[in-house]
């Protein structure tokens, strides 16, 4: 079953990455990626064509409080939602506490290993603090860079789903689940 999520005052720090809160004052940062063509894509929705769209859906971000803002060197430059999986597709997670996380990052910044960083650091607060049984993630199967950071974070393959997307689309998306490693000590 799906957990409520609130990250308010979460602040996570890796050895390159700060992730928190997004902020009213990171539009600028946030506008500068997400107009990027073949940033949003990868995750199912299309460019920002404005500074307006950015600050609509940056307001959301604030609003929800569900997504974390990448910040790098100072600058706000991706994010990691931590969204609602569909529970539907998923009937035998009905009695375990998750969530599915989604991500993107600046196209300049890829082939760094940054994001990798970033989710490792989510997957262990969604366990260790709000104790979350299990996440799960997904990607295209024409998005390799996502594949290989699902790899990389340890996240084993279940199934593929059909998944709609922000521009219209029902794209297949290769489903994976990263389980509570403390609670499969026990």
């Amino acid at each position: 079953m799906n957990t409520n999520i609130d990250l308010t005052g979460v602040t996570l720090r890796t050895e390159r990455l700060t992730l928190r809160p997004w902020q009213a004052s990171d539009l600028d940062d946030f506008y500068a990626y997400a107009r990027e063509d073949g940033v949003g894509q990868m995750a199912g929705w299309l460019p920002h064509k404005s500074l307006d769209e950015s600050r609509e859906i940056l307001d959301m971000f604030i609003r929800e409080k569900k997504t974390f803002a990448i910040v790098h060197q100072g600058r706000a430059v991706g994010s990691v939602g931590i969204e609602r999986y569909n529970e539907a597709a998923f009937p035998e997670l009905a009695d375990l506490r998750g969530r599915e996380i989604g991500y993107v990052l600046s196209k300049t910044l890829w082939g760094r290993s940054l994001m990798p960083e970033a989710v490792r650091a989510v997957t262990a607060y969604l366990f260790d603090d709000v104790q979350l049984d299990f996440v799960l993630v997904g990607h295209f199967p024409w998005n390799r860079q996502s594949g290989r950071v699902i790899e990389k974070c340890g996240f084993r393959y279940v199934k593929t789903i059909k998944y709609e997307t922000r521009c219209g689309t029902v794209e297949d998306s290769r489903e994976y689940i990263l389980r509570n490693p403390r609670q499969q000590e026990a």
